[in-house]
């Protein structure tokens, strides 16, 4: 081979590599847009329609308490005599809780019971008196008839009568008046002794043996008692839930370190709220039964309102809920388009009662029934995005 001849090989040598070093340039430039292996390619998702539960729920925190409760206090002052139960002692009603010192109040009553006696001897003393007055009168009404007296003597035996009558009357007054204080003595004495207004548990006790009680202007508390057997959950709502929820709707509820679910029903939404934090809160009120008395006072409480809930249907992600379909909302719920497997066409779909998790299909797809969704991978940073825009969440 001439020089000439090598010379024009290795030119269509270089032509050739050139050609080559082209062609691998353009294919990884065009690589992230097309596919392949790079950060910014999509990949499919698929799922198959299962059956399962769904459940709408609002969330909110509590406190436990006795629906009924009463605390006991005293209408009257004096030494705590005696106390007959101590905390988590079981009650009946009108049983015998605690004694004031009764002496004072018992000195009044007889006091009070002298004085009525008394009275009771000067208004049969003013009774003699009045009849004597009457016998007088009419004696001289015959003595003036033969002008034995006076017509003066006559008026002074008329106005001794009217006087003795007034006076049986004031006496019957003060009878009236001293057998209503002896009453009220009565009432203070039977006071010393407190009664449990209901049946149920001594909770609370603030109160020792041997402490005087002031009740001169507020009657002080010195136990609590409390009906255990229904609880009442006194959770709060935020101001954007509260509107959700409804008397009698079914709630159910967990304690702090216990897996135990506890049913129970909304008693009552009250209408003033808590500002706590800037944060508007409304109180809400849950009854549960507590006859095995697990549930205790104070506990803290998970409370979940069930706004909707269906069993046994079939369920999708809500992550595959990606396009909505607006103009088809109808009664059967919110409408969505998604991609089904060996459909050429997105198909439409139903949703019904949902959560952050997941949601009823409620008509378009069946147990079974496969979706695909194209997931985008994260792309690193400086890499181009497509022009696809993400849908709607649920």
């Amino acid at each position: 081979m001439n020089k000439h001849q090598l010379l024009s090989n290795l030119q269509k040598y270089k032509v050739k590599i050139i050609a080559a070093l082209a062609i691998i340039t353009l294919a990884s430039v065009m690589l992230p847009r097309t596919g392949g292996n790079s950060g910014g390619s999509a990949s499919s998702v698929s799922y198959t329609i299962t059956a399962g539960d769904v459940e709408d729920v609002v969330t909110a925190q509590g406190k436990l308490e006795p629906k009924e409760y009463v605390n006991v206090g005293t209408q009257v002052s004096g030494q705590l005599k005696r106390l007959y139960v101590d905390i988590g002692d079981l009650v009946k009603k009108d049983d015998v809780l605690a004694e004031i010192d009764p002496r004072i109040y018992e000195s009044k009553v007889q006091e009070g019971m002298a004085v009525l006696k008394s009275l009771e001897a000067q208004l049969n003393e003013q009774k003699a008196q009045y009849l004597l007055a009457q016998k007088v009168l009419e004696r001289n009404k015959r003595l003036i008839e033969k002008s034995a007296i006076s017509q003066q003597v006559l008026e002074e035996s008329q106005a001794d009568v009217e006087i003795a009558s007034a006076k049986i009357d004031s006496i019957k007054a003060r009878m009236e008046e001293a057998d209503s204080t002896l009453n009220g003595n009565k009432t203070n004495l039977a006071y010393t002794k407190i009664y449990a207004p209901i049946d149920g548990t001594i909770v609370e006790q603030s109160a020792k043996e041997g402490q005087t009680i002031n009740a001169s202007q507020t009657a002080p508390v010195i136990m609590q008692v409390a009906n255990l057997d229904v609880m009442t959950v006194r959770t709060q709502v935020s101001e954007a839930d509260v509107s959700k929820i409804k008397v009698d709707m079914p709630v159910y509820f967990t304690t702090l370190g216990s897996q135990r679910r506890w049913m129970g029903k909304v008693r009552q939404v009250l209408p003033s709220p808590e500002i706590i934090n800037d944060v508007v809160l409304y109180n809400v009120l849950i009854d549960v039964e507590n006859t095995d008395m697990a549930l205790m006072t104070g506990m803290s409480a998970q409370a979940f309102f069930v706004l909707g809930k269906v069993e046994n249907v079939p369920v999708i992600p809500v992550e595959h809920l990606k396009q909505r379909a607006q103009d088809a909302d109808n009664e059967a719920g919110t409408a969505y388009k998604v991609n089904v497997k060996n459909k050429s066409e997105p198909v439409i779909i139903h949703v019904g009662i949902s959560n952050r998790i997941t949601a009823h299909v409620t008509s378009g797809l069946n147990v079974g029934d496969i979706i695909i969704r194209t997931s985008d991978k994260e792309k690193p940073k400086g890499a181009r995005t497509g022009g696809q825009s993400r849908g709607p969440q649920l």
